[in-house]
Protein backbone atom coordinates (compact mmCIF):
# COMPACT_ATOMS: atom_id res chain seq x y z
CA UNK A 1 0.00 0.00 0.00
CA UNK A 2 2.97 2.65 0.95
CA UNK A 3 4.18 1.69 -2.25
CA UNK A 4 1.41 2.74 -4.54
CA UNK A 5 1.02 5.57 -2.47
CA UNK A 6 4.25 6.92 -3.46
CA UNK A 7 3.78 6.49 -6.79
CA UNK A 8 0.50 8.04 -6.70
CA UNK A 9 1.58 11.12 -4.82
CA UNK A 10 4.54 11.75 -7.74
CA UNK A 11 2.00 11.30 -10.24
CA UNK A 12 -0.10 14.14 -8.30
CA UNK A 13 3.28 16.80 -8.17
CA UNK A 14 4.06 15.94 -11.84
CA UNK A 15 0.29 17.24 -12.76
CA UNK A 16 0.36 20.55 -10.96
CA UNK A 17 3.77 21.18 -12.46
CA UNK A 18 2.22 23.91 -15.01
CA UNK A 19 -0.16 25.55 -12.67
CA UNK A 20 2.94 26.61 -10.40
CA UNK A 21 4.87 28.04 -13.29
CA UNK A 22 6.24 31.43 -12.84
CA UNK A 23 5.39 34.17 -14.70
CA UNK A 24 8.03 35.49 -16.73
CA UNK A 25 8.76 39.32 -17.64
CA UNK A 26 11.23 41.43 -19.09
CA UNK A 27 11.45 44.71 -19.02
CA UNK A 28 12.55 47.06 -22.40
CA UNK A 29 13.53 50.75 -22.85
CA UNK A 30 12.68 51.80 -26.81
CA UNK A 31 13.99 55.03 -27.93
CA UNK A 32 12.23 56.13 -31.10
CA UNK A 33 13.76 59.68 -33.31
CA UNK A 34 12.52 61.59 -35.80
CA UNK A 35 15.32 62.93 -37.96
CA UNK A 36 13.12 64.35 -40.15
CA UNK A 37 12.70 68.27 -40.58
CA UNK A 38 8.69 67.79 -40.80
CA UNK A 39 7.01 65.91 -38.05
CA UNK A 40 4.96 62.52 -38.06
CA UNK A 41 1.83 61.51 -37.86
CA UNK A 42 1.00 57.73 -36.18
CA UNK A 43 4.49 56.80 -37.12
CA UNK A 44 4.91 53.01 -37.04
CA UNK A 45 7.16 51.30 -34.78
CA UNK A 46 8.15 47.53 -34.91
CA UNK A 47 10.12 45.72 -32.64
CA UNK A 48 11.96 42.38 -33.94
CA UNK A 49 11.09 40.12 -31.06
CA UNK A 50 13.44 37.46 -32.42
CA UNK A 51 16.41 39.54 -32.39
CA UNK A 52 15.91 40.13 -28.47
CA UNK A 53 15.90 36.76 -27.63
CA UNK A 54 14.16 36.99 -24.02
CA UNK A 55 14.65 33.29 -23.05
CA UNK A 56 10.92 32.84 -22.90
CA UNK A 57 7.90 32.27 -25.12
CA UNK A 58 6.31 36.18 -25.34
CA UNK A 59 2.20 35.84 -25.13
CA UNK A 60 1.34 39.81 -24.06
CA UNK A 61 3.38 43.11 -23.88
CA UNK A 62 2.23 45.77 -22.79
CA UNK A 63 3.71 49.53 -23.73
CA UNK A 64 3.78 52.77 -21.84
CA UNK A 65 4.41 56.96 -22.92
CA UNK A 66 5.26 58.46 -19.66
CA UNK A 67 3.32 56.54 -17.49
CA UNK A 68 0.40 56.17 -19.66
CA UNK A 69 -0.21 52.54 -21.36
CA UNK A 70 -0.57 52.75 -25.05
CA UNK A 71 -2.05 50.62 -27.71
CA UNK A 72 0.16 48.06 -28.77
CA UNK A 73 -0.06 44.35 -30.92
CA UNK A 74 1.73 41.36 -31.08
CA UNK A 75 2.21 39.96 -34.07
CA UNK A 76 3.20 36.21 -35.44
CA UNK A 77 4.54 36.66 -39.17
CA UNK A 78 5.30 33.26 -39.86
CA UNK A 79 2.61 31.48 -38.78
CA UNK A 80 4.68 29.19 -36.34
CA UNK A 81 3.00 30.41 -32.94
CA UNK A 82 5.90 32.35 -31.86
CA UNK A 83 5.14 36.16 -31.85
CA UNK A 84 7.61 37.93 -34.09
CA UNK A 85 7.05 41.81 -33.64
CA UNK A 86 5.72 44.15 -31.22
CA UNK A 87 3.73 47.27 -32.72
CA UNK A 88 2.30 50.58 -32.12
CA UNK A 89 2.02 53.94 -33.53
CA UNK A 90 3.24 57.65 -32.36
CA UNK A 91 3.47 60.86 -33.12
CA UNK A 92 6.67 62.30 -33.55
CA UNK A 93 7.66 66.06 -33.97
CA UNK A 94 10.21 67.68 -36.47
CA UNK A 95 14.00 66.26 -35.11
CA UNK A 96 11.84 64.82 -32.16
CA UNK A 97 12.44 61.60 -30.04
CA UNK A 98 10.64 59.53 -27.45
CA UNK A 99 11.07 57.16 -25.09
CA UNK A 100 8.65 54.10 -24.15
CA UNK A 101 8.73 51.69 -21.62
CA UNK A 102 7.97 47.98 -22.73
CA UNK A 103 7.11 45.19 -20.42
CA UNK A 104 7.10 41.98 -22.23
CA UNK A 105 5.10 38.47 -20.37
CA UNK A 106 5.31 34.99 -20.86
CA UNK A 107 1.35 35.02 -19.64
CA UNK A 108 -1.66 36.01 -21.99
CA UNK A 109 -3.34 39.06 -21.39
CA UNK A 110 -7.51 39.51 -22.07
CA UNK A 111 -6.50 43.44 -22.70
CA UNK A 112 -8.29 45.07 -26.23
CA UNK A 113 -7.76 48.41 -27.30
CA UNK A 114 -9.65 50.53 -29.59
CA UNK A 115 -9.56 49.31 -33.26
CA UNK A 116 -8.27 51.60 -35.60
CA UNK A 117 -7.65 49.42 -38.29
CA UNK A 118 -10.26 46.38 -39.25
CA UNK A 119 -9.95 43.31 -41.33
CA UNK A 120 -11.97 40.53 -42.80
CA UNK A 121 -12.75 37.83 -45.29
CA UNK A 122 -15.74 35.91 -45.83
CA UNK A 123 -17.07 33.24 -48.05
CA UNK A 124 -19.96 33.02 -49.01
CA UNK A 125 -22.97 30.72 -47.89
CA UNK A 126 -25.99 31.69 -50.84
CA UNK A 127 -28.53 29.17 -49.74
CA UNK A 128 -28.70 31.06 -46.35
CA UNK A 129 -27.45 34.54 -47.56
CA UNK A 130 -25.09 34.34 -44.96
CA UNK A 131 -21.18 34.61 -44.84
CA UNK A 132 -18.73 33.09 -43.14
CA UNK A 133 -15.51 34.32 -41.74
CA UNK A 134 -12.43 32.88 -42.79
CA UNK A 135 -8.76 34.11 -42.29
CA UNK A 136 -7.12 31.73 -45.15
CA UNK A 137 -7.93 29.83 -48.21
CA UNK A 138 -5.94 27.91 -50.21
CA UNK A 139 -7.43 26.56 -53.80
CA UNK A 140 -5.38 25.20 -57.06
CA UNK A 141 -4.43 27.76 -59.66
CA UNK A 142 -7.45 26.83 -61.89
CA UNK A 143 -9.83 27.27 -59.36
CA UNK A 144 -12.60 30.71 -59.98
CA UNK A 145 -13.20 31.40 -56.41
CA UNK A 146 -13.60 35.15 -56.92
CA UNK A 147 -17.12 35.57 -56.48
CA UNK A 148 -17.63 33.25 -53.94
CA UNK A 149 -15.23 35.60 -51.55
CA UNK A 150 -16.87 38.55 -49.79
CA UNK A 151 -16.01 41.16 -50.43
CA UNK A 152 -13.58 38.90 -53.51
CA UNK A 153 -10.93 38.61 -51.01
CA UNK A 154 -9.66 40.37 -48.29
CA UNK A 155 -10.41 43.62 -46.72
CA UNK A 156 -7.61 45.83 -45.01
CA UNK A 157 -9.16 49.62 -43.62
CA UNK A 158 -7.60 52.44 -41.67
CA UNK A 159 -9.49 55.34 -40.61
CA UNK A 160 -8.66 56.94 -43.88
CA UNK A 161 -9.01 54.30 -46.83
CA UNK A 162 -9.95 51.01 -47.76
CA UNK A 163 -8.64 48.15 -49.98
CA UNK A 164 -9.66 44.79 -50.96
CA UNK A 165 -7.62 42.43 -52.42
CA UNK A 166 -8.78 40.53 -55.45
CA UNK A 167 -8.69 36.37 -55.44
CA UNK A 168 -7.61 35.55 -59.08
CA UNK A 169 -4.88 36.03 -61.29
CA UNK A 170 -5.06 39.90 -60.90
CA UNK A 171 -4.31 39.98 -57.06
CA UNK A 172 -4.93 43.88 -57.56
CA UNK A 173 -6.17 46.24 -54.97
CA UNK A 174 -9.38 47.96 -54.90
CA UNK A 175 -10.64 50.89 -53.02
CA UNK A 176 -13.01 52.12 -51.19
CA UNK A 177 -12.77 56.06 -50.92
CA UNK A 178 -14.62 57.70 -47.81
CA UNK A 179 -16.45 61.04 -46.86
CA UNK A 180 -15.67 61.17 -43.03
CA UNK A 181 -12.44 59.53 -41.13
CA UNK A 182 -13.85 56.35 -39.58
CA UNK A 183 -14.25 52.59 -39.54
CA UNK A 184 -16.98 51.43 -41.66
CA UNK A 185 -16.45 48.51 -43.82
CA UNK A 186 -17.61 46.32 -41.22
CA UNK A 187 -20.91 47.30 -41.47
CA UNK A 188 -20.82 47.78 -45.32
CA UNK A 189 -18.46 45.07 -46.25
CA UNK A 190 -17.38 47.70 -48.75
CA UNK A 191 -20.98 47.66 -50.29
CA UNK A 192 -22.71 49.54 -48.69
CA UNK A 193 -26.98 49.86 -48.96
CA UNK A 194 -28.94 52.34 -50.22
CA UNK A 195 -29.24 53.55 -46.50
CA UNK A 196 -25.85 53.75 -45.57
CA UNK A 197 -24.85 55.78 -48.44
CA UNK A 198 -27.80 58.10 -47.10
CA UNK A 199 -26.12 58.10 -44.13
CA UNK A 200 -22.69 59.07 -45.76
CA UNK A 201 -20.57 55.84 -45.60
CA UNK A 202 -18.05 55.80 -48.37
CA UNK A 203 -17.97 53.26 -51.43
CA UNK A 204 -16.02 51.68 -53.83
CA UNK A 205 -14.40 54.78 -55.98
CA UNK A 206 -12.31 52.88 -58.99
CA UNK A 207 -13.10 50.18 -61.65
CA UNK A 208 -9.70 48.49 -62.21
CA UNK A 209 -10.11 46.36 -65.04
CA UNK A 210 -7.31 44.57 -66.01
CA UNK A 211 -4.77 47.30 -64.77
CA UNK A 212 -2.88 47.14 -61.95
CA UNK A 213 -5.13 49.57 -60.20
CA UNK A 214 -2.99 51.52 -57.21
CA UNK A 215 0.27 49.64 -57.10
CA UNK A 216 -0.98 45.80 -57.55
CA UNK A 217 2.63 43.60 -58.25
CA UNK A 218 2.14 42.39 -62.13
CA UNK A 219 4.41 40.57 -64.36
CA UNK A 220 6.00 41.98 -67.15
CA UNK A 221 6.19 40.41 -71.32
CA UNK A 222 8.13 43.72 -72.58
CA UNK A 223 4.96 45.87 -73.91
CA UNK A 224 2.60 45.49 -71.31
CA UNK A 225 1.65 44.79 -67.46
CA UNK A 226 0.47 40.71 -67.14
CA UNK A 227 -1.54 38.76 -64.08
CA UNK A 228 -0.13 36.49 -61.59
CA UNK A 229 -0.96 33.33 -64.17
CA UNK A 230 -0.21 30.34 -64.24
CA UNK A 231 0.02 29.36 -60.64
CA UNK A 232 -0.03 25.86 -58.68
CA UNK A 233 -1.79 27.09 -56.16
CA UNK A 234 -2.66 30.61 -54.66
CA UNK A 235 -3.36 31.11 -51.06
CA UNK A 236 -5.23 34.61 -49.59
CA UNK A 237 -4.70 34.67 -46.10
CA UNK A 238 -5.17 37.64 -43.13
CA UNK A 239 -2.01 37.99 -40.83
CA UNK A 240 -3.30 40.58 -38.53
CA UNK A 241 -6.88 41.80 -37.66
CA UNK A 242 -5.18 44.86 -35.43
CA UNK A 243 -6.08 46.99 -33.21
CA UNK A 244 -2.59 48.90 -34.74
CA UNK A 245 -2.15 47.37 -38.49
CA UNK A 246 -3.87 44.76 -40.63
CA UNK A 247 -1.68 42.54 -43.03
CA UNK A 248 -3.04 40.58 -45.26
CA UNK A 249 -0.93 37.90 -48.13
CA UNK A 250 -1.46 36.10 -51.37
CA UNK A 251 1.14 33.44 -51.78
CA UNK A 252 1.51 31.98 -54.64
CA UNK A 253 3.47 28.54 -55.81
CA UNK A 254 4.23 26.91 -59.39
CA UNK A 255 3.56 30.41 -61.22
CA UNK A 256 5.34 29.73 -64.38
CA UNK A 257 7.51 33.11 -65.29
CA UNK A 258 9.95 33.95 -67.60
CA UNK A 259 11.60 30.76 -68.08
CA UNK A 260 11.21 30.19 -63.95
CA UNK A 261 9.12 28.33 -62.01
CA UNK A 262 8.36 31.32 -58.94
CA UNK A 263 6.61 30.35 -55.09
CA UNK A 264 5.87 33.78 -54.07
CA UNK A 265 4.00 35.96 -51.05
CA UNK A 266 3.38 39.20 -51.20
CA UNK A 267 2.29 40.91 -48.24
CA UNK A 268 0.06 43.97 -47.72
CA UNK A 269 0.63 46.17 -44.56
CA UNK A 270 -1.71 48.85 -43.25
CA UNK A 271 -1.47 51.40 -40.35
CA UNK A 272 -3.87 53.16 -38.35
CA UNK A 273 -4.14 56.52 -39.42
CA UNK A 274 -2.19 55.76 -42.98
CA UNK A 275 -3.58 55.59 -46.38
CA UNK A 276 -0.63 54.27 -47.54
CA UNK A 277 -0.01 50.45 -48.16
CA UNK A 278 3.25 49.26 -47.81
CA UNK A 279 3.94 46.14 -49.99
CA UNK A 280 6.61 43.52 -49.72
CA UNK A 281 7.51 40.33 -52.45
CA UNK A 282 8.77 37.59 -50.71
CA UNK A 283 10.29 34.72 -52.56
CA UNK A 284 11.61 31.48 -51.58
CA UNK A 285 14.60 31.46 -54.15
CA UNK A 286 16.97 34.17 -54.96
CA UNK A 287 15.73 35.94 -58.41
CA UNK A 288 17.89 35.43 -61.03
CA UNK A 289 17.10 38.48 -64.05
CA UNK A 290 13.52 37.99 -63.69
CA UNK A 291 11.93 41.28 -64.83
CA UNK A 292 7.78 42.44 -62.97
CA UNK A 293 6.16 46.03 -63.02
CA UNK A 294 4.20 48.25 -60.76
CA UNK A 295 2.85 51.89 -60.72
CA UNK A 296 -0.58 53.13 -61.44
CA UNK A 297 -3.77 52.90 -63.17
CA UNK A 298 -4.19 55.09 -66.18
CA UNK A 299 -7.68 56.09 -65.15
CA UNK A 300 -10.17 57.67 -68.46
CA UNK A 301 -9.12 60.99 -68.65
CA UNK A 302 -6.03 61.21 -66.25
CA UNK A 303 -2.87 63.16 -65.67
CA UNK A 304 0.13 62.10 -64.66
CA UNK A 305 3.12 62.54 -62.12
CA UNK A 306 6.59 60.87 -62.37
CA UNK A 307 9.89 61.89 -60.78
CA UNK A 308 11.36 59.15 -62.78
CA UNK A 309 13.11 57.83 -59.97
CA UNK A 310 10.98 55.35 -58.46
CA UNK A 311 7.22 57.49 -58.10
CA UNK A 312 4.13 57.67 -59.97
CA UNK A 313 1.28 59.07 -59.82
CA UNK A 314 -2.19 59.48 -61.92
CA UNK A 315 -5.57 61.38 -61.45
CA UNK A 316 -8.65 60.62 -63.04
CA UNK A 317 -12.81 60.35 -62.94
CA UNK A 318 -14.67 57.27 -64.41
CA UNK A 319 -17.54 55.33 -63.01
CA UNK A 320 -16.58 52.71 -60.45
CA UNK A 321 -19.02 50.23 -61.42
CA UNK A 322 -20.90 49.25 -64.30
CA UNK A 323 -24.24 50.77 -62.97
CA UNK A 324 -23.98 54.68 -64.63
CA UNK A 325 -27.63 55.23 -63.22
CA UNK A 326 -27.47 54.82 -60.25
CA UNK A 327 -23.52 55.33 -59.15
CA UNK A 328 -21.55 58.93 -60.63
CA UNK A 329 -18.19 58.60 -61.47
CA UNK A 330 -15.90 59.05 -59.02
CA UNK A 331 -12.40 61.29 -58.87
CA UNK A 332 -9.58 59.53 -57.28
CA UNK A 333 -5.80 59.86 -57.11
CA UNK A 334 -2.61 56.99 -57.23
CA UNK A 335 0.24 56.70 -56.04
CA UNK A 336 3.09 54.26 -55.89
CA UNK A 337 6.46 54.54 -54.32
CA UNK A 338 9.29 52.42 -55.13
CA UNK A 339 12.86 52.49 -54.18
CA UNK A 340 15.29 53.45 -56.92
CA UNK A 341 17.40 50.32 -56.63
CA UNK A 342 14.87 48.05 -57.42
CA UNK A 343 13.72 50.37 -60.48
CA UNK A 344 14.60 49.25 -64.31
CA UNK A 345 12.96 50.77 -66.33
CA UNK A 346 9.41 53.53 -67.26
CA UNK A 347 6.84 52.41 -68.96
CA UNK A 348 3.61 53.09 -70.11
CA UNK A 349 1.00 50.36 -71.60
CA UNK A 350 -2.71 50.99 -72.57
CA UNK A 351 -4.24 50.64 -68.64
CA UNK A 352 -1.04 51.60 -67.18
CA UNK A 353 2.26 54.05 -65.96
CA UNK A 354 4.41 51.88 -64.87
CA UNK A 355 8.06 50.93 -63.43
CA UNK A 356 9.66 47.59 -64.05
CA UNK A 357 11.01 46.26 -61.75
CA UNK A 358 13.93 43.06 -60.23
CA UNK A 359 16.10 42.22 -57.87
CA UNK A 360 18.61 39.92 -59.04
CA UNK A 361 20.16 37.64 -56.28
CA UNK A 362 17.68 38.71 -53.86
CA UNK A 363 14.57 36.94 -52.82
CA UNK A 364 12.92 40.34 -51.44
CA UNK A 365 11.77 43.92 -52.50
CA UNK A 366 9.28 46.16 -50.98
CA UNK A 367 7.32 49.72 -52.12
CA UNK A 368 4.46 51.49 -51.50
CA UNK A 369 1.55 52.49 -52.75
CA UNK A 370 -1.17 55.33 -51.66
CA UNK A 371 -4.62 57.00 -52.99
CA UNK A 372 -7.22 59.57 -52.30
CA UNK A 373 -10.94 60.05 -53.30
CA UNK A 374 -12.62 63.14 -53.90
CA UNK A 375 -15.20 62.18 -51.71
CA UNK A 376 -12.66 62.76 -49.16
CA UNK A 377 -13.74 65.69 -46.58
CA UNK A 378 -10.28 65.32 -45.74
CA UNK A 379 -8.53 64.99 -48.89
CA UNK A 380 -6.97 66.68 -51.54
CA UNK A 381 -9.00 68.33 -54.53
CA UNK A 382 -7.07 68.64 -57.22
CA UNK A 383 -3.97 66.73 -59.58
CA UNK A 384 -1.58 69.85 -58.02
CA UNK A 385 -2.36 69.35 -54.46
CA UNK A 386 -2.58 65.32 -55.05
CA UNK A 387 1.00 65.68 -56.62
CA UNK A 388 2.62 67.57 -53.88
CA UNK A 389 1.10 65.35 -51.40
CA UNK A 390 3.10 62.59 -53.13
CA UNK A 391 6.46 64.24 -53.10
CA UNK A 392 6.17 64.88 -49.35
CA UNK A 393 4.92 61.46 -48.81
CA UNK A 394 8.07 60.14 -50.68
CA UNK A 395 10.51 62.39 -48.58
CA UNK A 396 8.76 61.21 -45.70
CA UNK A 397 9.46 57.55 -46.72
CA UNK A 398 12.73 58.71 -47.43
CA UNK A 399 13.16 59.59 -43.74
CA UNK A 400 12.24 56.60 -41.69
CA UNK A 401 12.30 56.47 -37.85
CA UNK A 402 15.40 55.38 -36.14
CA UNK A 403 14.52 52.58 -32.95
CA UNK A 404 16.57 51.64 -30.47
CA UNK A 405 16.29 48.68 -28.21
CA UNK A 406 17.54 49.19 -24.65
Amino acid sequence: MKKNFIIIALLIGCCSLPLNAQKQEKSLTIEVSNNWEQAKTDAAVVINLQKLKVGFKIKSAVVTEENIEIPSQLDDMDRDHKMDELVFVTDLPAQGKKTFKVMLSSEKSSKTYPARVYSEMFIAEPRKNKHQSVQSITVPGSSDIYNMIRPHGPVLESELVGYRLYFNEKQTPDIYGKFNKGLEIKESQFYPTDAQLAKGFGDDVLRVFDSCGPGAFKGWNGKKATHITPVDTRTERIISYGPVRVIAEIEVTGWKYQGAELNMTTRYTLYAGHRDLHIEAFFDEPLKNETFCTGVQDIIGSVSYSDHKGLVGSWGTDWPVNDTVKYAKETVGLGTCIPQRYVQSEEKDKDNYLYTVGAPQANYFDYYTTFTSMKETFGYKTPEAWFAYLRQWKEELDHPITIKVK
